[in-house]
């Protein structure tokens, strides 16, 4: 491995843990970038990338315990240099200890930090001599702070957990969502059970490994790929990327052949193009959402599936629109949200997300769900989910429903991440009174 990768690594750390940009635009960006690299070195990258934000919790917790300045008083450039270092020190047997430290020190002097050589050398050298015999937080003495740093997430988000599902399934889920994810896609239904056939056939062909969902007959979970766009027959429209969870939401919907339906914050447009497939070509889908960047990407699915019967409009959910007032039969609102059931795919967001801001979104998903229980037939349907775990999001916006806007709860589903093979998902299935 060069010392190269590892600056790119390293810029590529710089840009999402301190100039806050999102961990999986940037990854995409820099994978594409390096796309002429080898495989492996891609890997690499992705893996020290990924690793480092996922696990950052326990590695500045180990930084802390044998350095002086402690990390938030550090150089943004040595903070990363030392984070990244660790990784590999802690969580990677492929690379020599002696090679982590060795690149780590080298590259603090590539980056102009050469009067910290010795800073950096003593630090890793000091971990990598000590890490079998580290003191974590007593389990017994505090839960939440020993699953804190053992499964780096914020101690906020390891409280709320523990008092909606106990310790147990907490601990479970924390598991859940540091345990490598595969990729998940759902085949067009339309399609025979040859034409299915013969692309499994491809896709191992590519070197691809593919293994069937067990909860659903159409879903794949795909791992040892570069690139999605290098699956075979993602080019002629076959499959789309989607989560287990978003699948279900479809299914909840319960959707008949010739039903109007209406998905109002739909990017990347999975579950309207599931919808539509549903229809069997008989009935509508719009799919909108609240920019021309949004709507860009539904219509890039859509073009590439190849669906006549769905529509993509800009437009913002909070707003009314008087021409679809008691319209559809269905209104799927996956509405924007806190994104906790995500951390296993975004791992960042668990660092983003402050206990306040979640008490903001649910007021914000409360005005969308006012706004759109209009468009819903009379004894139509509304389904809502969302990509979270909290209870100011899904039961409590749940009752809202029921309560404020003349619904009554048919379905619930909670998914949670390390219990089910998917990320953690909300849905509920509403019939207007």
């Amino acid at each position: 491995m060069t010392t190269n990768t590892r600056e790119i690594i390293l810029e590529l750390l710089l840009e999402i843990l301190e100039q806050k940009k999102y961990s999986h635009l940037v990854m995409k960006q820099v994978l594409d970038k390096y796309a002429y690299l080898d495989k492996k070195d891609r890997a690499f990258i992705k893996r020290i990338g990924e690793g480092t934000i996922e696990n950052l919790i326990q590695i500045d917790y180990v930084i802390n315990l044998f350095s002086k300045t402690k990390v938030e008083k550090m150089k943004p450039v040595i903070r990363t240099i030392l984070r990244m270092s660790v990784y590999q020190l802690l969580f990677m047997e492929s690379v020599p200890d002696s090679a982590a430290c060795n690149e780590g020190v080298k590259l603090a002097v590539r980056k102009g930090f050469h009067t910290l050589k010795g800073f950096v050398n003593g630090v890793l050298r000091n971990i990598s001599r000590n890490k079998e015999t580290i003191a974590y937080p007593d389990k017994n003495k505090s839960l939440s702070d020993y699953l804190s740093v053992t499964y780096s997430m914020p101690v906020w988000i390891v409280k709320m957990w523990i008092s909606l599902y106990g310790e147990e399934v907490t601990e479970n889920m924390l598991k859940g969502l540091l345990e490598e994810r595969p990729v998940t896609v759902r085949v067009l239904e339309e399609r025979s059970g040859d034409e299915k056939q013969a692309w499994i056939e491809q896709v191992k062909e590519a070197g691809i490994q593919i293994n069937p969902c067990n909860k659903l007959a159409y879903a794949y979970h795909l791992s040892n790929i570069n690139s999605v766009r290098e699956v075979p027959g993602f080019l002629e429209g076959k499959f789309m990327v989607q989560d287990i969870g978003s699948m279900f939401v479809v299914e909840m919907a319960h959707i008949k052949e010739g039903d109007t339906i209406l998905d109002v914050c739909a990017a990347p447009g999975g579950k309207s193009l599931h919808a539509a497939s549903k229809l069997k070509g008989n009935g509508i889908v719009e799919a909108r959402d609240v920019s021309e960047y949004k709507t860009g990407l539904i219509l890039e699915n859509v073009k590439r599936l190849g669906y006549e019967n769905v529509s993509v409009k800009v437009w913002d959910a909070t707003k009314t629109d008087e021409t679809w007032i008691e319209k559809a039969d269905v209104v799927i609102a996956d509405l924007p949200c806190s994104g906790l059931g995500v951390i296993g795919r975004k791992a960042d967001i668990k660092y983003r997300v402050k206990p306040e801001d979640i008490f903001d979104i649910a007021i914000l998903q409360k005005k969308i769900l006012k706004t759109i229980a209009a468009y819903v037939k009379k004894g139509g349907t509304l389904v809502y989910s969302t990509c979270t775990i909290s209870k100011e999001e899904n039961e409590e916006n749940r009752d809202y429903i029921i309560k404020e806007l003349s619904f009554t709860l048919e379905e619930e589903k909670q998914l949670l991440p390390g219990i089910e093979p998917s990320d953690g998902f909300y849905m509920a299935r509403f019939k207007k009174k």
